[in-house]
């Protein structure tokens, strides 16, 4: 749709001023919706063209104000420009505020972003897990290095969050932050958030990532093989420490629980379930998705083990955790004198039960993915693609179908 805008000057005779001057207005007429403003000029009478819309002659004082209301004009386009490239429609109150130097409400990425992790923290434990917080806080401080960076700014106007901003920032967490593929694109989805927040707020109308493809590059995930697990059961170590931090991460490989929810397990978590035997009952920390997970021999063992542990028993746990950092650092430790030639770290655990434990058993993966709290089977799905050794024993079946004794007779096809 084409805006029809035109500009015209004029002097109003009913205003002249004690020097007999006439003050010289302009009129902007936007589709037909007009609106005055004063030029701060003025005119002799006798001086001012009304069918030229300037003042008369070539004197200095002539010269001057023409020069002046032709640039007020050429200003008065540019401002329709303006509105253009900002997707602003060109009316009548959006020409007024440009004039009048009323521009509208500028929204500033940063507070918008501060706000949002805000809210986060103050529905900690609600709605989000500390780690959440910590990811955005994260991410809301790699954006700000980002436009320093790129910029030479600390903040921005949202609207000029555009397509390059989104690729400049993905180029800026690869290299300078030395990000890898996934943990970038991470980052990117999280500035995703605040963007979506925008856009539905009406604050920005286009979009940046129109046209943006981020990819995840699948990562095996480490879990310990049924040998591995056997060896770390049966080793016996000279420190308390050491057999405790053991004793955990192996009630994590047979319960499939993460180090957030196994610190939070009490008394309370622990029920009967369908079967008559014990359960575990829990919201995971990270999804509050719902877990129900028998508690297998081995699990319940170690759980009778520490059950009059101080620490249990004074802050009413089912089991004594050290920080995830403690226990990791022990792990490491526990890995080298196990011989096990892995980056052991607390969550190997939970692949561990989802491969080795339960998948590699025969357990369906619709079982393995409810107890496990995924939201999505997809999600329970990557632990299935790598356990060859599962499909393996599975075409066993089908290799003693196809054997000798009971061969299959192939037709030959006639040409």
């Amino acid at each position: 749709m084409n805006t029809k805008l035109s500009v015209l000057f004029f002097v109003k005779r009913t205003k002249t001023n004690s020097n007999g001057l006439l003050p010289i207005f302009f009129r902007v007429t936007v589709d037909g919706a007009r609106i005055e403003f004063s030029t701060k000029r003025y005119a002799h009478p006798d001086k001012w063209s009304v069918e030229g819309n300037r003042m008369k002659g070539t004197s200095a004082e002539a010269k001057a104000t023409n020069s002046y209301l032709d640039a007020l004009k050429a200003k008065v386009y540019d401002y329709q420009q303006q509105l253009i490239r900002e997707d602003e429609l060109v009316n009548l109150e959006n020409m007024r505020n440009k004039i009048l130097g009323i521009d509208k409400r500028s929204y500033m990425l940063v507070p918008i972003f501060q706000q949002h992790n805000d809210e986060i923290k103050a529905l900690i434990g609600k709605e989000y897990a500390p780690a959440t917080l910590i990811r955005y806080e994260t991410s809301l401080k790699h954006t700000v290095d980002f436009m320093k960076w790129k910029y030479k700014v600390s903040d921005m106007d949202i609207r000029k969050i555009d397509h390059e901003f989104i690729t400049g920032y993905e180029f800026y967490l690869k290299t300078v932050c030395n990000c890898c593929q996934n943990t970038t694109a991470k980052y990117i989805k999280n500035f995703g958030k605040i963007i979506r927040i925008c856009l539905a707020n009406g604050w920005i109308v286009k979009n940046p990532f129109i046209n943006y493809k981020s990819k995840v590059v699948e990562v095996e995930r480490a879990f310990l093989s049924q040998e591995e697990i056997e060896t770390m059961y049966n080793k016996t170590f000279i420190t308390a420490r050491l057999n405790q931090v053991k004793d955990i991460f192996l009630f994590s490989c047979f319960t499939g629980l993460a180090y957030a929810d196994v610190k939070k397990l009490s008394r309370r978590n622990i029920g009967i379930g369908v079967d008559g035997e014990r359960w575990i009952f829990i919201n995971r920390t990270k999804t509050d998705t719902r877990s129900n997970i028998p508690l297998l021999p081995i699990a319940s063992t170690i759980l009778e083990k520490y059950e009059d542990h101080p620490q249990v028993v004074n802050q009413d746990k089912l089991l004594p955790l050290l920080s995830n950092q403690k226990m990791n650092g022990y792990l490491k430790e526990i890995a080298d004198l196990c011989g096990i030639n892995k980056e052991l770290t607390f969550h190997i655990a939970r692949h561990t039960f989802a491969t080795t434990v339960t998948l590699s058993n025969g357990v369906p993966i619709e079982s393995v993915s409810k107890m496990l709290g995924h939201k999505n089977i997809k999600t329970t799905q990557h632990y299935a693609k790598i356990l060859d050794l599962k499909v393996s024993d599975d075409m066993k079946i089908l290799r003693e179908k196809f054997g000798d004794g009971n061969r299959m007779k192939l037709k030959k096809s006639v040409g």
